[in-house]
């Protein structure tokens, strides 16, 4: 599987270098004092938000990452030379935690953002450390501190503003795909998606939103069953839910009904928080109901779930009413957006009416 969003590193930072027990030998100059130089510093371990990732398939088979050790110090009041930091590479929204307790150390949510993960050690003092009136010629010398050592569990959460849901083949793929840039493998069978899919959504000039597509749940997911519950902490991060649901499914045993209060149940399971987003019925393939039939099957669908958000009737093969639910989908998550920052305070200066004139 080329996603990956779970890995288990080790990681090393670099051992401080050894200070060093030197006296100056010079001609005529028969006391020429300590001039043992300190130790380098070890390197440290950085993790690095990189846009351009999206998965932690490098972290697949590279497990254990060594930052260098700090040079010794010298004769001749010559420290060492720090050894070189390593720059760990990961997606943004990556969650890095301790892999035996468990705490989380770090999470990277803005591209370039950089976190000191392991500190490398530092370096043991020359004995001209140790010079002093009283002690002219001092002999003594520490070791390098050594550097942190942690295993490291690294979990990626993608970032989207809108989530799909649903059960396989409810569409998800088809509707991705028709309202922005990403091209999953779409096909007639269930479980065509294995991994989460992400595409941009373009509203208008410099208007737009990430969606997300996970692969398809089935009752039982929360516990291990499908493929799905592998991806829904992909959800977590989301800002809205689109809860598709067929409307005409070929085999008329099967209730769109019951499949729809499944996948609910399955996000309480998983998640009370998950569950409590904002999600809103899309009813899918509504083209394949006869015209007479359409109004009152929708309705039948919306009373039996006693659901009353909005409920959005598409295509997302011909497309039909795409075009609304992209636009209300904005409105919802610019929304969001605009209370998450709060009223933006004026300067009373520049406030109309304000300043000396």
């Amino acid at each position: 599987m080329k996603f990956v969003d779970e890995a288990t590193i080790d990681v090393a930072a670099g051992d401080g270098g050894n200070g060093c027990a030197s006296f100056r030998h010079e001609k005529y100059k028969e006391f020429g004092g300590p001039d043992g130089g300190d130790g380098g510093r070890g390197g440290h371990v950085f993790m690095l938000a990189d846009a351009s990732l999206n998965t932690l398939v490098d972290f697949r088979y590279t497990r254990r990452f060594e930052a260098q050790r700090g040079e010794h110090g010298k004769g001749s009041d010559m420290f060492g030379v720090k050894g070189d930091d390593v720059v760990l590479k990961v997606p943004v929204g990556t969650i890095v935690s301790d892999a035996e307790s468990g705490q989380v150390l770090c999470e990277l949510l803005q591209a370039g953002e950089q976190v000191m993960i392991a500190k490398g050690g530092d370096g043991g003092f020359g004995n001209m450390h140790y010079k002093s009136s009283t002690n002219r010629a001092p002999r003594q010398k520490t070791p390098g501190w050594p550097g942190e050592r942690k295993a490291l569990k690294l979990e990626l959460k993608v970032l989207a503003d809108v989530g799909l849901l649903g059960m396989p083949n409810a569409g998800k793929s088809t509707l991705i795909a028709a309202i922005s840039n990403a091209r999953p493998k779409i096909a007639d069978y269930p479980f065509t998606t294995l991994h989460p899919n992400l595409g941009v959504v373009r509203v208008g000039p410099e208007k737009s939103f990430v969606v997300a597509d996970v692969p398809g749940l089935i009752e039982g997911a929360s516990e291990g069953a499908g493929l799905g519950h592998q991806f829904l902490r992909h959800l977590q991060r989301t800002r809205l839910l689109l809860h598709l649901v067929d409307a005409a499914p070929f085999d008329e045993a099967v209730d769109p009904v019951a499949q729809a209060r499944a996948i609910v149940a399955e996000l309480k399971k998983f998640d009370p928080e998950l569950h409590a987003k904002p999600r809103w019925l899309v009813l899918n393939k509504v083209d394949m109901l006869p015209p007479e039939e359409r109004e009152a099957r929708v309705k039948d669908i919306v009373k039996r779930l006693r659901y009353k958000g909005p409920v959005f009737e598409i295509s997302a093969l011909t497309r039909e009413g795409c075009e609304r639910l992209v636009q209300k989908a904005y409105e919802h998550i610019e929304a969001q957006r605009q209370q998450a920052i709060g009223p933006v305070e004026i300067d009373p200066r520049f406030a109309p009416g304000g300043g000396d004139d």
